[in-house]
């Protein structure tokens, strides 16, 4: 798995605000005239360049820092780095305070009983979440919609092993590298979906997302890798990129447009994590100290990830909409 350094290190090519701005002033010439686009990129070169500047200072310190307060430094970490996307396809970031908050809520006081695997987010009208949701994903209206921590694990090919281990349940089908020529689904995911093979690829065929049809597809009920390049990572669904074996999976999730951009999953497990490190600190230290339940080994395996993941899918974000720019 690639490092944070490489990744910062990668992105450091924005620390230097004549480029910034020029990036900034090419996007912005698609929406809005010359004058304007030039006056944006001056007024949100700076801002987008301290968002940077902000989230590696919060990821950083999460590498150094207890586990105890890890998801609130992460949390905060991958907020402004969103932000600094979202600067990107949106000129007027932020329009109002509305999209200031974070977008979703959690059960403010757990039971007795809980467990995190079985806990929910409900995503809500307004707010950061739905403004990154409409602005970098256009998935429709999310609102209301609930998530619960294992579906949100489950997007996660990294956590796999551990459903394998710890639930003896295979979790996804795996498939090679993008180097590879051709995959091909086994019997597991025809049984899985109780489908016949016809059926089922009907079925994922009508789940993909337009970039990643090849009309070879159709007819071979295989998929070509060379379609899924790595600028595509931020939003590859209903295929999952693992960045510690370097292969793409398919999850097992019912319905499969429950399946949401992956960034947008490590935002979710990342807000209820933070917010029970902060208000829920009785059940979080017992949790960290007694290792009473299968909570504990995919919060840790969830928070080693994403400390590397989550920056990484938005450096290639970032990066592929320079290779999109004649500077």
């Amino acid at each position: 798995m690639n490092d944070q350094q490489d990744i910062w290190s990668d992105l450091s090519v924005f620390y230097a605000a004549p480029f910034t701005q020029d990036f900034l002033s090419h996007h912005y010439s698609q929406k809005l005239n010359k004058a304007d686009a030039e006056k944006k990129s001056f007024e949100n070169c700076y801002p987008f360049i301290y968002y940077l500047e902000h989230s590696k200072n919060y990821y950083k310190l999460a590498e150094q820092a207890p586990l105890s307060i890890q998801p609130m430094l992460l949390f905060y970490g991958i907020s402004q780095l969103l932000k600094a996307c979202l600067l990107v396809k949106d000129s007027q970031y932020p329009a109002n305070t509305s999209i200031l908050a974070h977008g979703v809520s959690t059960r403010k006081r757990k039971k007795q009983d809980y467990k995190f695997l079985d806990d929910e987010v409900k995503i809500q009208k307004s707010g950061l979440f739905s403004h990154i949701d409409q602005t970098l994903f256009n998935l429709g209206v999310l609102e209301h919609e609930k998530y619960s921590m294992k579906e949100l694990l489950i997007q996660i090919p990294e956590t796999h092993q551990l459903f394998k281990h710890l639930y003896r349940r295979e979790v996804s089908h795996v498939f090679g590298s993008i180097h590879d020529d051709r995959w091909v689904f086994s019997d597991l995911a025809f049984d899985y979906y109780k489908m016949s093979e016809r059926r089922f690829h009907e079925y994922f065929y009508s789940h993909l997302r337009p970039q990643l049809i090849d009309i070879d597809m159709l007819a071979e009920r295989e998929i070509n890798p060379r379609l899924l390049k790595k600028e595509a990572l931020l939003h590859c669904a209903p295929f999952s990129y693992s960045l510690e074996e370097d292969v793409y999976c398919f999850p097992f999730i019912k319905p499969l447009s429950r399946m949401l951009p992956e960034i947008l999953v490590h935002y979710l497990l990342l807000y209820n994590l933070s917010m029970i490190s902060r208000y829920e600190t009785e059940w979080w230290y017992e949790l960290l100290h007694s290792y009473s339940s299968k909570d504990y080994p995919f919060i840790v395996k969830f928070l080693e990830v994403t400390k590397i993941k989550s920056p990484f899918l938005l450096k290639n974000f970032l990066l592929s909409y320079t290779k999109k720019t004649d500077l």
